[in-house]
């Protein structure tokens, strides 16, 4: 799944929980089943991370804009807006984990990488794997629902 799912299946999760500590114990493991769906994936792992950033900024971005505009126009309060905002962090932190491992090498991420890794059923060089109208289905399903859910 793209950042933009996670995070907005994280702030739905963190809209309607009250308890910090249960949101982030809810949005990782949702984060793994989620990645499990057939998605595309758009980074470029063979060339250098300094050429795909960008695609990471936009792609968090994006999801930031939609939660802040929810947020905005539903008027939240202060806690609610933490809560919603902690579930958006936690839920997109599996990747950021993958990121370091990846761009550092840090060896104690390693663990982390490789279940991030076997959790997704198709390898990244597969063509259900691919940056396509098709494998961006569930990633636009899952979204779009969790949008209708932040706005109920």
């Amino acid at each position: 799944m793209i950042l933009t799912t996670h995070a907005l299946a994280g702030a739905v999760i963190g809209k309607n929980l009250n308890n910090p500590w249960l949101i982030i114990a809810l949005v990782i493991p949702l984060h793994y089943i989620m990645d499990h769906f057939r998605h595309g994936e758009y980074l470029n792992k063979q060339m250098p991370f300094r050429d795909n950033y960008w695609k990471v900024a936009l792609d968090i971005a994006t999801g930031l804009g939609i939660i802040g505009a929810v947020i905005f126009f539903k008027n939240f309060d202060l806690w609610q807006v933490f809560l919603i905002l902690l579930g958006a962090f936690f839920s997109m932190f599996p990747d950021l984990l993958t990121l370091l491992y990846w761009k550092f090498n840090v060896e104690f991420l390693k663990k982390p990488y490789q279940l991030h890794k076997w959790v997704h059923k198709f390898p990244s060089n597969s063509p259900e794997s691919q940056w396509n109208l098709r494998n961006a289905a569930n990633d636009i399903i899952f979204s779009v629902l969790a949008i209708f859910l932040l706005l109920i």
